[in-house]
């Protein structure tokens, strides 16, 4: 299951909208920095409007989406990778992640105390990047000094060695390791180390109601900063989530239309997070159930079956399929068999946004 981390200084709202975003969580929100101690994790649902489409046209028994994993973990401070605030144990959290999603505080509020004593954005985000930095740099000299043994006598040893001198050069003067263009083979020898600074990350500024529509100065600085490295950004308000979750359908589209805005953070943060990692989305219909199933940009037919079972890869033969369009024209799989819309792919298929497939296969 893709899993992201929610991080930032304390009091920048990360628990309120790990709240609301998981609604039924537990996670404590207060007033005080390192309210929440162990990592909370919550699973929630990625909504998807064309499972219910799928799922009354095969009229399906059952309507499974895929599912993303957040992980609230608790706020950082300067001297983190030293220790400060219990710092040590939650960067770890954070080398479990798939993709940072690092909430910034963009409103004023005299009754939120900043751990800091005011709103700067750009500050905030340099502590934190800095944090992730100094822990990587700990790391790879760890790893260096465990690889001085085998230097002389194994070439994959020298290898990573070098590139993790590349690495630590590029972190020290404050660049990140995503910087560095890795080859697959390098990229696999410093995968199993977990690099903070190689982490993909979101920025979500943290905005009052008001603002949420069109952002404000803080969040323009941080859409600067996201720009020049080319990472993504979100506007999202902890405290609008966290009414959201009490309406009810009509009254939360209402709320949101008063807004100036057309989609709750949730979603918001999960479109950004399908694009940064660069996810794709398959379906399975029929009677027993319509499905919907996560899959990097660029995988195969067989790699897309894999997700299902591990056998349905081993034993591919070929994979029917017929994107999400033609499948809503058809009305049905028989259908689209019928009008000879139902292609046959092989094991080269690379799978496409929207796919609709059934995979044949020997066990």
């Amino acid at each position: 299951m893709l899993k992201a981390g929610i991080v930032g200084l304390p009091n920048v709202g990360k628990s309120t909208l790990f709240n609301a975003l998981v609604a039924n969580a537990q996670a404590q929100a207060a007033n005080f920095p390192f309210c929440t101690i162990e990592p909370n994790v919550g699973s929630v649902t990625v909504p998807d409007q064309r499972l219910k489409i799928l799922g009354d046209i095969s009229s399906s028994k059952e309507i499974i989406p895929t599912r993303i994993e957040f992980v609230d973990i608790a706020g950082l401070v300067e001297g983190a990778s030293q220790g400060e605030g219990l710092g040590n144990k939650f960067l770890a959290n954070i080398r479990e992640v798939d993709a940072i999603v690092h909430v910034v505080r963009c409103f004023e509020d005299p009754d939120v105390i900043h751990v800091s004593g005011s709103v700067e954005p750009i500050r905030d985000i340099e502590i934190i990047n800095l944090e992730l930095g100094l822990s990587d740099l700990a790391q790879i000299e760890k790893r260096r000094d465990r690889l001085k043994k085998s230097l002389r006598t194994n070439d994959e040893s020298l290898l990573e060695d070098s590139v993790l001198e590349k690495l630590y050069l590029e972190i020290e003067k404050g660049g990140m390791a995503k910087n560095i263009n890795l080859s697959i083979e390098e990229y696999d020898l410093i995968k199993p180390l977990g690099l903070l600074t190689n982490k993909p990350i979101i920025y979500a500024t943290n905005l009052s109601e008001e603002d949420l529509c069109k952002g404000n100065n803080y969040s323009d600085e941080v859409a600067k900063i996201a720009a020049k490295e080319s990472s993504e950004i979100i506007r999202i308000s902890a405290q609008v989530e966290s009414e959201l979750v009490e309406l009810g359908d009509l009254e939360r589209i209402d709320y949101l239309e008063g807004l100036g805005i057309k989609e709750a953070g949730l979603e918001t943060l999960i479109k950004a997070t399908y694009k940064l990692l660069g996810l794709r989305t398959y379906f399975t219909t029929g009677e027993k159930e319509t499905r919907a199933w996560t899959i990097k940009a660029g995988q195969t037919a067989p790699q897309a079956a894999g997700v299902i079972h591990t056998d349905f890869e081993r034993g591919f033969i070929r994979a029917q399929t017929i994107d999400y369009e033609k499948f809503i024209l058809a009305g049905s799989l028989v259908e689209a068999k019928n009008k000879g819309w139902l292609r046959s792919e092989g094991k080269e298929y690379l799978v496409k946004e929207g796919d609709i497939m059934e995979f044949l296969f020997n066990v």
